[in-house]
């Protein structure tokens, strides 16, 4: 399958990009619009675009983990930070706040919600992964891998020849068809001097 120069430098700048701006929805969205879905659904735009450029093996090298141990490490985050506050006498996905006052950073606010928000994050990116590998590999890389016959078909027996995982082609054939193997050499194939009748 040909590649389009103009999609393949528009992705090359545009993913970096737009998983920047994931990264951004998803530590704001806690005081502003934002958080874990909407930075997860920006950056599975951001692999939709890879795969749109490179397939199913470009969207496999973005990420070192495979797509169901992202997905289920979101859940399990998510789920242990709703549950945690339950742990220690709060109510369920209670919530606590941390302030600190770091060099040079002036005065940085650090929420128990961020820990549900990068579950919640990961989750949707393991999704869109999963979804991305269930596409699977494209068809013209299928196809390339098929081997043509080696030599043409004379009959619908030795079109059909039974291979070691099929049925051999006797068992599903009319009998009209099988009497066109009396026609047939010992090895299956039609003898050239038969004659149609």
């Amino acid at each position: 399958m040909r590649r389009s120069l103009i999609v393949a430098v528009s992705v090359r700048l545009l993913y970096p990009s737009i998983m920047v701006l994931s990264l951004y929805f998803l530590f704001a969205g806690h005081n502003q619009p934002g958080g874990g879905f909407v930075g997860g659904l920006a950056a599975s735009g951001a692999i939709s675009l890879r795969y749109v450029n490179g397939g199913v093996q470009a969207v496999r090298r973005s990420f070192r983990l495979q797509p169901w141990t992202i997905l289920g490490s979101g859940l399990a985050l998510s789920v242990g930070t709703a549950i945690f506050p339950m742990l220690l006498g709060g109510a369920i996905l209670e919530h606590g706040t941390l302030k600190l006052h770091p060099p040079l950073l002036g005065e940085v606010k650090a929420t128990s919600a961020l820990p549900f928000d990068i579950g919640v994050y990961a989750l949707v990116i393991g999704l869109a992964l999963m979804i991305f590998e269930a596409f699977g590999d494209d068809l013209d890389d299928e196809l390339e891998m098929i081997e043509p016959p080696t030599t043409p078909a004379t009959s619908i027996r030795e079109e059909y020849r039974p291979l070691s995982q099929h049925v051999p082609a006797s068992m599903w054939l009319d009998d009209d068809e099988a009497d066109d193997s009396d026609e047939s050499g010992p090895d299956g194939r039609r003898n050239p001097g038969a004659v149609d009748a």
